[in-house]
Order: C-alpha cells, then structure tokens, then sequence
C-alpha cells in the first residue's frame, strides 16, 4: 500500500511539473511572438528620437532619454525663451553653457571656440523656408576654463591619464528681435582635446571629433526628447502657404477613415440585416453578387473608376451627374471623389450579415408582437445587440482608411495640402530619405502608427466580443 501511494504522488507530481512546462512552453511561444511583431515597432520608436538613427552598432543608450538631459534642456529653455516645454531663444535670453574635454598629460590644452553658426534647420522643405536665424541676435562671452581635474580615460583596453577641463560660455540675446525657434552651436576645440561631456550631450561630432554640433542647446525638455516630432510640425511645410503639411495630411487621413466607418457601418448594417432578415425575391443573387464583390480587387478597377471621376459621374452629352454636387471639372483631387469609390465594402456587408444571422429570431419575434416595423426592430433591437461587430467593423475600417495608399495615390496628387498621410510619408521617404534624414522620417512613421494601436486598445473589448460571439452560433 505505501509503494502504490508513493507510486501515486510521484504520477501527481510528474503531471503537474509536465502542465507547468506546458504553460511556460505556451508564454514562452507568446513571448517569442510579441518580440518578433511588437519589437521592431518599438526599436522604430527609439531609433526616431535619435539624432543618427543609422548609427552603427545600433544602441539603446539614447541621450534623448537620459534624465540627466531633461532636466539640462528644461533648464535651458526656461533660460532661452522662458519655455520649460519647448524652449526657443528669445529677446531677453542669457543661458550659460559648458564643455568638458579630456586632455593627456603631455598634451596642451587650448580654449575652444564657440559659435553660433547660421544653420538652416535641415534638408527638404526645411532647407527653403523663411526663417530667422539665431546667430543675427546671439552674443557669445569670452570663453570661461575651470580649474582641472585628474581623469583616467579608458579607450578599448589603454587607458590614459589626463586631467578634465571645462570651459563654459554665456549666451545672450542682444537687442529686440523675434522669437527664434533653434539656436544652434558648434565648438570647436583642438585636436589633442577630447570631446567628454557638456551641459547637453553634442548631437554629432564633426571634423574627426574636433567640432562638438548642438542643433538647439535651448530646446526645452519636450524639443529635446521629441526633437524629430517637433521638427515633422516645424520644417515639413508649405513652400508658399506656410501650412503644416503634416498636420494637413493627418486631418485628411481622419476625415477619410471617419466618413468610411460612418458609410460603412450604416450602408453595411442596413445591407446585413436586410439579407439576413428579409425575404424578397432575387435575396440569393444580391448575396452572391457582394461574395463576387469581395474576389475583385480595387487594382482591376481602377482604369474605369480613374475615368468616372476625371470626366464626371454618368458623364453624357457633356454633362455629368458630379456637376450638380459642385464638380464640373470632375471630381480627381477632392476627398468626395476619393469616398466615392472606397466608401461601400462587401467584406462589411458579409460580416453585418453573418453576425444578424447569429442573433436569434426570438428577439425580435417579441417586438413585432408590440406592432414594431422593420425598421424600428433594426435600429433599436437588433442594433444595439450588434456593438461588438460593429467595434470590430470600425477597427477594421479605420484601419483600412488610415492605411489606405494605392486609391489616394491615383486620385490624390495636387496640390500636398489634399494629400492623406500615406501618401505624404512617401513624400517624406523622397524629400528626406534622399539627403539621409531618418530621424524625421521615423518620426512620421511612428506617429502614422499610433491612431490605429490606440483604437485597437479602445475597441479591443468589442473586438474580442464580436469575434467570441460570433464563434459561439448554435
């Protein structure tokens, strides 16, 4: 009895080591699976706050993110503009700022030079708008050396002995002027100095390590961190009109999706129930022509919906049906003509009609004894039980619209400011991808992506539910 009993424990424990293995074998897989799908996303989103993103190696060690930096750019912006946010240089300003080299013993130590170089803000739409420039209105002191500190500098396995210098320089902004946005700096030491550290971490190192660069060394804490999404509000603008392009492309892509989720949740919802409820003839047919619908893509399409908006709607005799709606010239460059050829979707009628076929008749059975039409047991019985599809609905559809490129890019094409925002990232990938600014094509990226991750985690309960219940017909 006692060896079947111990016999007995060691299956118990033997099962329960095999169903916690099998548990951390199901994480494991998960794990693995959220690092390949979620990773890159995430390493995209460090990389477009760097300065370099293609640096090499690749590193996680950000300045942007380095608190120390922070609290350096909030103060600093508090001094140049009185901004703790997104700083600036304004009249007024008088920030002070040092550089720390390392100098070897034997070597001479020489005072930098610091300037306040008149610099563009980048390349692309940056590199030709109107704008002031810092170093019309800055006044640079006298450089200021702190007394030296012995230092041990370690490169690779040499290390050298030295000592630490500082040296520390005072900005202000002389006479009245404009606010300008960036103040640029560039010091330049000697070639036996070291570049180490300064009161913000330099943005790149030129002239073999002998220039330390500053784009902006009163940037405020967020014109620091987010240097690449403020530049996408700042730099990337209209030649003539001055216009955020960006912000122009992000309202037209919301506009878009919303007018989609809006079309396609009523016409769909309306389409679903009517197939799934009512009895009429040719029902079969209608059906079979959306499954037929949802084989064809827009790509076969595109010549002839090309040509029905360029020439009019029921274009005839010179005369189209677009004209009474306020196109006569055709309807190529507007949103109306983009929505009118994306706006209904079989897939969204097939899934309104798969859902309503799930709800049992017994439901709505109780609202025609109390005399209710068609259309109020739609709209205020059937409707509201349908949530979950229709959240699943809308993120599909936002997600659609907000991505949508191929059908913009024929119809849309002037001027930038009709541009949706797929469509202007690709201006962005041939304006700045072109001169290897990434940081600012990343940005945009980045900033593209989050409007759907954030509906996802607004509708996500909807989403499991439609999918939960749908699964669970009888």
């Amino acid at each position: 009895m006692a060896g079947d009993f111990a016999a007995d424990r060691s299956f118990e424990r033997w099962q329960a080591r095999r169903r916690w293995a099998r548990a951390g074998l199901v994480y494991a897989v998960m794990l693995l699976f959220a690092i390949v799908f979620v990773g890159p996303l995430l390493f995209a989103a460090v990389s477009s706050l760097k300065t370099d993103p293609l640096e090499y190696p690749p590193s996680l060690n950000v300045p942007q993110l380095q608190t120390k930096n922070w609290s350096a750019a909030a103060r600093l912006g508090v001094a140049g503009a009185g901004d703790r946010w997104f700083g600036g240089f304004a009249p007024g300003a008088v920030l002070d700022f040092e550089v720390t080299y390392f100098v070897a013993d034997g070597a001479v130590a020489e005072a930098p030079e610091f300037i306040v170089p008149r610099r563009r803000p980048g390349a692309g739409l940056g590199a030709v708008q109107t704008i002031d420039f810092a170093a019309d209105h800055a006044v640079v002191s006298e450089v200021r050396a702190a007394p030296p500190t012995a230092a041990v500098r370690t490169d690779g396995d040499v290390a050298s002995s030295g000592a630490l210098h500082t040296y520390a320089v005072t900005i202000r902004y002389e006479g009245e002027g404009p606010l300008v946005n960036r103040l640029p700096l560039d010091v330049t030491a000697s070639t036996a100095m070291t570049y180490v550290d300064s009161t913000l971490t330099a943005n790149r190192l030129e002239r073999r390590g002998r220039t330390a660069s500053f784009d902006h060394v009163a940037p405020g804490l967020l014109g620091y961190a987010l240097r690449n999404y403020v530049r996408v509000f700042q730099e990337v603008r209209s030649p003539s009109t001055g216009q955020s392009l960006f912000l122009a492309w992000t309202a037209n892509s919301f506009l878009y999706a919303l007018v989609r989720i809006v079309v396609t949740l009523l016409i769909a919802s309306m389409a679903g129930y009517a197939l799934a409820r009512l009895r009429f003839r040719g029902r079969e047919a209608i059906f079979l022509i959306v499954l037929f619908a949802q084989m064809v893509p827009l790509q076969v399409l595109f010549i002839s919906n090309y040509l029905v908006l360029r020439d009019g709607i029921f274009s005839f005799g010179g005369f189209a049906l677009s004209t009474l709606w306020g196109y006569p010239d055709g309807m190529l460059n507007t949103m109306t003509g983009l929505v009118f050829v994306t706006a209904l979707n079989a897939g969204a009628v097939f899934i309104m009609k798969q859902f309503f076929e799930s709800i049992p008749r017994e439901v709505e059975e109780a609202a025609m004894i109390d005399g209710a039409s068609h259309w109020r047991r739609y709209w205020n019985v059937v409707l509201p039980m349908a949530r979950p599809a229709l959240g699943a609905l809308t993120i599909l559809t936002f997600q659609g619209a907000w991505n949508d490129f191929f059908w913009p890019f024929i119809v849309l094409t002037s001027p930038e400011t009709v541009k949706t925002l797929p469509i202007g990232l690709l201006s962005f990938r041939n304006t700045y991808g072109a001169v290897g600014d990434w940081g600012l094509i990343l940005a945009g990226a980045v900033m593209s992506a989050l409007p759907v991750i954030v509906l996802f985690v607004v509708f996500q309960r909807y989403f499991l539910e439609g999918v939960s219940f749908g699964g669970g017909k009888e």
